[in-house]
Formats: C-alpha cells, sequence, structure tokens
C-alpha cells in the first residue's frame, strides 16, 4: 500500500513539473535557471561548439547555426533547425527535451548535462534568429 501511494504521488510529481515546463523554451530555460542558476548566452554558446575535449560537439550534428536543417554526422539523418525561431516546436515538450538532453549529452560530454547547461544553451538558442 504503501509503495503503491508512493508510487502514484511519484508519478503526480512528474506530471505537474513536467506540464510546468511544457509551454515554452523559456519556460523550460526559466525551470533549469531555478535548479540551477541564471543562464549565460555566452556560456551556452561556448558549450555548444566546444567539444569538451572530445571528437563531437553539438555543433557537429546541429552547425554553428542551428537555425537550418541538417543532418546527423554518423547516420545521415535530417535533423530539423534546433533554434526555437526557426522550429516553433522546438522546446515545448519537456519530456521529449530531456531524452534529446540526456542522448545527446552522452554523445558529446560523456554524462548528463548539467540544468546549468541547459539553461544556458536555450538561452542561446533563443538568440538565433
Amino acid at each position: 500500500m504503501k509503495k503503491t501511494l508512493f508510487s502514484f504521488l511519484l508519478l503526480m510529481f512528474d506530471l505537474a513539473f513536467s506540464q510546468a515546463w511544457a509551454d515554452s523554451p523559456v519556460d523550460m530555460q526559466k525551470a533549469y535557471e531555478a535548479a540551477s542558476g541564471k543562464a549565460s548566452v555566452a556560456r551556452g554558446e561556448q558549450f555548444f561548439n566546444s567539444k569538451h575535449g572530445k571528437e563531437w560537439s553539438c555543433a557537429s550534428c546541429h552547425t554553428a547555426q542551428p537555425n537550418k536543417v541538417t543532418e546527423h554526422i554518423v547516420t545521415g539523418k535530417r535533423i530539423e533547425p534546433l533554434a526555437p525561431a526557426a522550429n516553433l516546436n522546438r522546446f515545448t515538450d519537456a519530456a521529449k527535451s530531456e531524452k534529446w538532453f540526456k542522448r545527446n549529452c552522452k554523445d558529446v560530454v560523456s554524462r548528463e548535462c548539467s540544468a546549468q547547461e541547459k539553461a544556458d544553451v536555450i538561452a542561446w538558442l533563443l538568440t538565433i534568429k
């Protein structure tokens, strides 16, 4: 019984938290800032374009100007623009954004990105027209 109640409460928290992020890229940036600190456009740009001592950067697939359609450097799969100004669907679904941050951060920095790094990258992407 306690396990069921705990699972239910956890699900309610998850849904409430996810929906709080789901409205817009700005809302998502604010949620990450609340968990870390004020976002920096400069740090976001630097993070996005840096290889972090590895082979790839975010820009390897999304290009340094992520307002264009591009393709994955290994699979060749089409990638829609990452910048919200060029793709209104970006950063409007918290679960989807978390899924891709988790996957892509492991490819680029070999770990999950911090809330600060996510806030910084979104802040920079919001400046791209």
